[in-house]
């Protein structure tokens, strides 16, 4: 079984926009004291959101996650930086891609991916359904 790569970033995503950024706390982790799975999908959904609410001018909602990995744990303390960028916009959704980057509390300008995924929203109306997001329909 491959080993995951340990070896910090020199840089971090120039392609992406910083959507994102936050620090895990200790009500965050679970019985290894890392942090929860749970608790990180949650912040990349909100990430995930940022740009699909741009394209969509208005309300969406998370239809899918089409793929998510996580490559190293997330601590307490680190400081996480969420990059997006749009991968794809049908006539109701949109698809993102999220990288997230983590600065260890004890190596300040170092950063590690922990995470990325790939997200699928939709754009609603006021009822909740979907809606066209250009105006071709």
């Amino acid at each position: 079984m491959p080993q995951p790569d340990t070896t910090p970033a020199t840089t971090l995503p120039q392609d992406k926009e910083l959507v994102l950024k936050v620090i895990p706390l200790p009500s965050d982790t679970n019985s290894n004291g890392d942090i929860f799975g749970g608790w990180v999908m949650s912040q990349v959904d909100l990430a995930g959101s940022v740009l699909s609410a741009r394209v969509a001018c208005g309300r969406i909602a998370t239809v899918a996650v089409n793929e998510f990995v996580f490559k190293q744990p997330v601590r307490v303390g680190d400081l996480l930086s969420f990059y997006s960028s749009v991968l794809r916009v049908g006539r109701t959704s949109i698809t993102v891609q999220v990288e997230v980057f983590a600065e260890r509390i004890r190596a300040q300008g170092q950063y590690l991916k922990v995470t990325e995924a790939r997200l699928s929203y939709v754009a609603i109306d006021e009822q909740g359904r979907p809606r066209p997001i250009r105006g071709d329909d």
